[in-house]
């Protein structure tokens, strides 16, 4: 697995993938290289016209199931496999398509909303499927913890997404901070669902959720506009990994003694769905 994507492009993922069970890293890995894959051409330095064709081309190998296409053979045996609503893959679609334009600026709280569920909570949700979680509740919170990352990119990358024309937030520090509260909020929404995960996969995702979250208080500790400019790409390193993993055995003990599932994000959820019907995707 020593050359796929998530080992290539995804630091924290392989890192919390260090702890998963070895079929569901690479079903995962699967999983990651497709969305990878879509990404990656939505930010490749080439023709708008070029990535628009490329899209295209994956999008309609998937509508027409083209399995000569591996990639597209590949996300079918996932969806197979792990009954994943061919809808959310759609979505996913749609968020990564909405990126390949010449320029974006986003307006609204449930744009930014809507958008992070499409490039994120999608992958939340088909990973959450893999780890085979079936409670709606749970399913949700796979959604928040894939909005509540994407949001945590969005905030960590307003400069580089600005050399791309893209302005999904203000390159205002306060902002940054108003979008990280956000994140903390579906961070906080995702926790006890965690608990529906197969004992065997879920310390992966506590460190995952911590090591992505430190993300955001990384990006806090600048304290002002002046140092978050300066600091060019904000992550965690290997210490700070370290003490995210340690922090989530304390998390998995928690769990334990964890009952009641409250969603913090019920209004945001509401917001999303004048868009989408979530409850279609579960």
């Amino acid at each position: 697995m020593s050359n796929n994507l998530i080992s290539t492009h995804a630091k924290s993922f392989s890192w919390a993938g260090f702890f998963l069970a070895k079929h569901t890293f690479e079903n995962g890995s699967s999983l990651y290289d497709f969305c990878r894959t879509l990404d990656d051409i939505a930010d490749e330095n080439t023709s708008l016209d070029s990535k628009k064709q490329k899209f295209n081309k994956i999008k309609k190998d998937y509508i027409e199931r083209n399995f000569e296409n591996p990639l597209i053979k590949n996300i079918y045996n996932l969806i197979k496999k792990f009954n994943i609503s061919e809808k959310v893959v759609l979505d996913l679609f749609d968020g990564i398509e909405s990126d390949i334009k010449e320029s974006i600026e986003f307006k609204t709280k449930r744009e930014l909303l809507v958008y992070s569920y499409r490039v994120a909570g999608t992958v939340g949700l088909m990973m959450a499927k893999i780890l085979k979680v079936d409670s709606k509740i749970a399913l949700r919170s796979a959604v928040d913890l894939g909005i509540a990352m994407q949001l945590t990119n969005i905030a960590r990358d307003v400069i580089e997404d600005s050399g791309r024309n893209r302005k999904y937030i203000d390159h205002d520090f306060i902002k940054i901070k108003e979008t990280l509260g956000i994140a903390e909020l579906f961070y906080k929404s995702s926790f006890k669902s965690i608990k529906e995960i197969p004992l065997i996969n879920r310390f992966a995702i506590l460190v995952a959720r911590r090591v992505y979250r430190e993300i955001g208080n990384n990006i806090l500790r600048k304290k002002d506009l002046e140092n978050y400019n300066k600091s060019g790409k904000i992550f965690v390193n290997k210490i700070g990994k370290l003490k995210q993993t340690i922090f989530s055995i304390f998390d998995l003990f928690i769990l334990i003694f964890s009952k009641s599932y409250i969603h913090l994000t019920n209004e945001e959820h509401m917001e999303i769905g004048k868009e989408i019907n979530l409850n279609e995707r579960f």
